[in-house]
């Protein structure tokens, strides 16, 4: 893992890509003006608000990486990288030195300085929403100026994996923002008062679930973009996204429907990358004294909830066909996957086996679990957040049938399945989870870790899963600094909820982007995130 990072290189790199991207810009600009100067994609989700902190789904981030910068950057392959600090070193085994880049503008032209990584560092438990934030910063014990350009952050603790935590560090200006509170936040960063960051665009509008609007900062510090002018229109309907895009009134696309892809890649004005993604469709099982919606096949109330019996989390597990679900389901866009993290990811076990499909087995569990004739439930799980979410969540209501438990299939917008599923209003649910800092623990200790918020673990774990060792797993790597040692605990960790199957991991999802072919390119990323700076003009 590499621990410090020296901008040299960075800066050349940076240099190399402005002067290709200039020249890029200027050969399409003059054979099509107009196509250079504006790129109108058509997403299908965008952002909670214009307040970087509100909230920690990956919808919102990719939103908002366009007007705010963060501290580090996730490469291609999630491996971290500088952004707004150029290099980062332990000073000893509780405080880390950044070094931050210099020069940079917000874009109301003050300077940026160690000053506003306090603020934004110290602000987010204060303003965090609906999916926190201070997942980011759980770490941080103080932050300390050293100068302008200079901070060290003292940790609870060794924090081997910080300048990954800190790829979610959005930056905000200490002026811009001062003064606001949960309650008025993003009022100010709506309209736009608040909204001033040091991306490479700033903010011009947006509306709630519609276009946010967004124009190049010509005195961003990187590359130059190509783009004048950049239109994120929200569209959650897979049809209308599509349909919009063969008419011409969209440059790309993401997230195409799995049945749309073939018929797609045909059309000769278009062009269609595919990708696999981090991301991780994984069924949550309640583990509270009881289950909320969930009864006897008769209605009539369980002495007991189901889903803490061991057995009844082992049949659910077996009977889902993940391979089935992968080809069919999700029409080729999805891998089975046996744990919560895939394979590219720091602490991913290579020592355990495939999930197994065995009903016959399923059945037979259930009925030693004291449950011959199943019982009845309701699973929820989202139907327009990642590709594939209702026709997966409608897949398994179904298959779980075929081993006597009735399911009633919740499909429910994201807007609506993430608050009430941080509320503990669902017992039995299927989200899509991505282990964007290319690192097993980020995943585990935000959904494996018991509820604790001493330790500023388990945030995303409200069903009440408890296993001391599991706890005691993560508190170790959370602070071991030899890499060796740490991957093997979160090797270990993976293997452990694998035993537990509190939580099942399902398939992993593919993502697919269309393309007008003679305007734009894009560079996919295994984190799904589509940023206008990884879209270039057509040769």
């Amino acid at each position: 893992m590499r621990l410090f990072a020296s901008s040299t290189r960075r800066s050349l790199a940076f240099g190399l890509f402005a002067a290709t991207a200039l020249a890029g810009t200027l050969a399409v600009s003059f054979a099509n003006p107009v196509a250079a100067q504006t790129l109108t994609i058509g997403v299908r989700g965008g952002p909670d608000s214009i307040d970087p902190h509100f909230t920690a789904s990956g919808t919102h981030a990719e939103a908002l990486k366009h007007v705010f910068d963060t501290l580090t950057w996730s490469g291609d392959g999630l491996e971290v990288e500088p952004r707004l600090a150029e290099s980062w070193k332990l000073i000893n085994d509780t405080t880390w030195e950044f070094k931050l880049r210099k020069g940079v503008k917000f874009h109301d032209g003050s300077d940026f300085t160690a000053e506003d990584v306090k603020f934004s560092i110290e602000r987010i438990p204060m303003v965090s929403g609906p999916n926190p934030t201070t997942i980011y910063v759980r770490r941080v014990k103080e932050t300390k100026i050293i100068d302008a350009h200079t901070l060290h952050i003292v940790t609870d603790g060794p924090a081997p994996i910080l300048p990954y935590d800190f790829i979610r560090l959005f930056i905000v200006s200490h002026k811009a923002a001062a003064g606001l509170t949960k309650e008025s936040a993003n009022e100010a960063f709506n309209s736009g008062k608040a909204a001033i960051g040091t991306g490479p665009y700033r903010y011009v509008s947006w509306q709630p679930k519609g276009d946010l609007v967004v124009d190049r900062f010509d005195g961003f510090w990187g590359p130059k973009e190509p783009w004048a002018r950049h239109i994120r229109k929200e569209i959650a309907n897979d049809a209308a996204r599509v349909a919009q895009l063969k008419a011409g009134q969209l440059d790309l696309i993401t997230r195409v429907p799995a049945t749309d892809v073939a018929a797609l890649k045909r059309d000769p004005k278009l062009s269609v990358q595919t990708i696999d993604t981090v991301y991780v469709f994984n069924v949550e099982l309640d583990m509270r004294e009881k289950a909320l919606n969930t009864t006897a096949k008769d209605g009539s109330p369980l002495p007991n909830n189901p889903f803490r019996d061991l057995k009844v989390r082992q049949a659910i597990d077996l009977a889902i066909d993940r391979k089935t679900l992968a080809e069919v389901a999700m029409e080729g866009l999805g891998v089975p996957v046996n744990q919560m993290v895939t394979p590219s990811i720091f602490g991913f076990n290579k020592a355990l086996p495939p999930r197994p499909f065995d009903p016959a087995l399923a059945r037979k569990l259930l009925a030693e679990a004291g449950y011959p004739n199943g019982f009845k439930t309701q699973f929820s799980f989202t139907q327009d957040r990642l590709p594939g979410d209702r026709q997966v969540g409608t897949g398994i209501a179904q298959m779980l049938a075929a081993i006597g438990i009735d399911v009633q299939a919740n499909a429910q917008p994201a807007a609506v399945f993430f608050p009430a599923r941080t509320r503990g209003e669902y017992s039995f649910s299927m989200s899509g989870w991505g282990t964007l800092t290319g690192e097993s623990h980020y995943t585990l200790s935000s959904l494996a870790h018991s509820n604790d918020r001493e330790r500023r673990m388990g945030a995303f774990n409200v069903l009440g899963y408890n296993n001391p060792a599991m706890d005691k797993l993560l508190q170790d790597a959370a602070v071991e600094l030899d890499e060796g040692k740490r991957r093997k605990q979160l090797e270990d960790a993976n293997a452990l909820l694998d035993t537990d199957k509190q939580r099942l991991p399902i398939v992993a999802v593919g993502s697919a982007w269309a393309m007008q072919k003679d305007k734009v390119t894009i560079k996919a990323r295994v984190d799904e995130d589509t940023l206008a700076m990884n879209i270039k003009p057509a040769k």
